[in-house]
């Protein structure tokens, strides 16, 4: 696939474009059984971790989450649990509301280099040629996550710039961002700032310790709280199968999915790996020396 010139410099102008039947159904639907057989075989008391994009996301970086960088991890929506008080015995036990389908909001981080069907997607030929189109020479994928949002639960995902979760030297992270679903405002789908990127990336979340001992392991500095004007936002409503490029400045988020239907997405990001370009070790995601990043 090769980008025309018309939308090379829509991405450029906007900070994201959308790839109509990027997938076909029938990808779609390889991706979704591909999902479900993976969470057929989770044995989810051994991971509880709620997933969260809220400003104190400092407080949720535990060691479950820090250490997803080369293997599949799975985080859950924060209302999926239902805490039992025990005023006798003095004892809070908690469960999970739904089914363990109904109920996760991402499986990540290694996706795109453990199993075999988001593997094929992630390494497809297209995804080089995109990246090569808009500027990448070595593009290398660091994470992937396989998005639910699911029905009713679905939270919502605040403001913000995937190069400050994901950065190099100079910046170069891409996103790419699959609709497994119809992505509508009922939904939650994506929202997006148009040329919001222009203005850059003024904060980082980053790693300050990998001491196990320490309680706080990431910080977000400077720490003050960015207020970004979403005064020009739009909804990026998409049907499914559509690629959507996020470009490592644009501010996006997405609200929560209040209706009957999932919204589903698989989410790949993307740096350049060139010379002169470094990937810093406060990064909040690192990969061990024996799988690195792969191109």
């Amino acid at each position: 696939m090769e980008l025309s010139s018309e939308q090379i410099s829509s991405f450029h102008e906007n900070g994201f474009l959308v790839i109509p039947n990027y997938f076909t159904t029938e990808k779609v639907l390889e991706l979704r059984e591909a999902m479900k057989g993976i969470l057929n075989n989770f044995e989810y008391t051994e991971a509880q971790t709620i997933f969260t994009t809220g400003a104190d996301q400092t407080s949720h970086a535990d060691d479950y989450f820090l250490g997803s960088s080369d293997k599949i991890r799975y985080f859950w929506e924060e209302d999926a649990w239902e805490y039992i008080k025990d005023e006798e015995k003095g004892t809070t036990t908690k469960k999970l509301v739904n089914s363990v389908h109904e109920s996760i909001n991402k499986v990540g981080h290694a996706l795109h280099d453990l199993n075999p069907a988001f593997e094929n997607v992630t390494y497809d030929k297209r995804v080089g040629k995109i990246c090569k189109d808009l500027g990448l020479s070595k593009p290398l994928a660091t994470q992937s996550m396989y998005i639910f949002k699911q029905p009713r639960i679905g939270g919502d995902v605040c403001p913000h710039q995937d190069g400050s979760y994901l950065y190099t030297t100079p910046q170069s992270c891409l996103g790419f961002w699959w609709a497994l679903d119809k992505c509508t405002t009922n939904n939650g789908c994506l929202w997006a700032v148009p040329g919001s990127h222009k203005n850059g990336v003024q904060r980082h979340y980053r790693r300050v310790s990998k001491d196990s001992n320490v309680t706080t392991k990431t910080e977000y500095y400077p720490p003050e709280k960015e207020n970004f004007d979403l005064t020009n936002a739009i909804p990026v409503e998409v049907d499914m199968g559509a690629l959507v490029l996020i470009h490592y400045a644009v501010v996006h988020y997405s609200a929560k999915n209040t209706s009957n239907d999932p919204r589903h997405a698989y989410s790949v990001h993307i740096i350049d790996g060139a010379d002169g370009i470094t990937y810093p070790e406060t990064n909040w995601l690192q990969r061990p020396s024996t799988m690195p990043f792969r191109e």
